[in-house]
């Protein structure tokens, strides 16, 4: 007889606990890609208004600023406005994009059988109608977006002025109520495949399906993935309320409020992050300062990196 599950434990503080459970007992295996850069800013969170056409994110002198694209309607037989790519589902169309690319060795990915395969793992079943379309839409709206990334790697400056997608190929569903831009296969752009080759930070993708409905979270958890291992031991870095409010507070108007939020989103990514050494500063007054951050193993081992590539 099946066993009930505990009162009071939602979904996603559910997963969270699993995905806990599995990575004490076994390293990762499953692993996906993110830029480094992209760990460093971030995507809209919400949907903009459709006036907005161009976003900008900055962190220290990591920038992304990305503009909404066209595409080409055939039934309309014109050119349309595409929104800019937004929300949770976006990272994860394009950390999904990044690591079947690694994977493969190759630009070129099949959307249709791959994006199923991956959200059956992502949420657990196999993915509905409505599932795959919303994933799709995000998708859609990558394809056709321009991008500028810039900052500092490998102790340079680079900047990619390019497009996360060089090429689609698309079908045309004969139901008049789908919607009609549905890649079914993409090749990303050369400039930012070779880039990713260079710079992309492995994750667990255990912890990215267990953050997989909040876009902060995604964001808070890449970005202690990307950094914190970088940090040099017995040289812990600080990190301001302010600079981690301009990262990270996009839509919150009150530093308490965001403050708030962040430290919540932290404590769920440190759960799928359980190496992840950080704390918070607080000053002789009780006011809070910011976040010290430590040497941490990242969340992948590098042996593990090497193989998957």
């Amino acid at each position: 007889m099946p066993q009930d599950k505990p009162p009071g434990i939602s979904p996603i503080k559910r997963r969270l606990v699993d995905a806990y459970a599995t990575m004490l007992a076994d390293p990762a295996e499953d692993i996906g890609y993110q830029h480094t850069l992209l760990c460093q800013t971030s995507l809209p969170y919400r949907q903009p208004p459709t006036a907005i056409r161009r976003w900008e994110r900055r962190n220290g002198r990591a920038i992304l600023e990305i503009e909404a694209g066209r595409a080409y309607n055939p039934k309309a037989d014109k050119m349309i406005d595409m929104p800019l790519p937004y929300g949770a589902k976006a990272r994860l169309v394009l950390i999904h994009l990044n690591s079947e690319a690694l994977r493969t060795g190759s630009p070129c990915v099949e959307v249709d059988s791959s994006m199923t395969a991956f959200l059956k793992r992502l949420i657990g079943r196999d993915p509905k109608g409505q599932d795959i379309r919303r994933f799709k839409d995000a998708l859609t709206a990558l394809s056709v977006a321009h991008i500028t990334l810039a900052g500092i790697a490998d102790n340079h400056a680079v900047q990619y002025n390019t497009q996360f997608i060089d090429k689609l190929d698309l079908w045309f569903p004969d139901n008049p109520h789908q919607r009609i831009l549905w890649p079914s296969q993409i090749t990303l752009s050369q400039r930012y495949f070779e880039s990713l080759q260079k710079h992309a930070v492995p994750l667990d993708h255990r912890a990215v399906a267990a953050l997989a409905n909040s876009a902060m979270a995604l964001d808070v958890y890449t970005w202690l993935a990307q950094r914190l291992h970088r940090i040099p031991e017995n040289k812990p870095q600080f990190v301001a309320w302010s600079a981690l409010y301009e990262q990270f507070g996009q839509g919150f108007k009150r530093m308490v409020d965001f403050r708030r939020k962040f430290l919540e989103v932290l404590r769920n990514a440190h759960a799928v992050y359980p190496d992840a050494a950080l704390r918070e500063e607080i000053d002789g007054h009780g006011q809070p300062e910011g976040l010290r951050l430590l040497h941490s193993p990242p969340p992948v081992q590098k042996r593990l990196v090497l193989v998957s590539r």
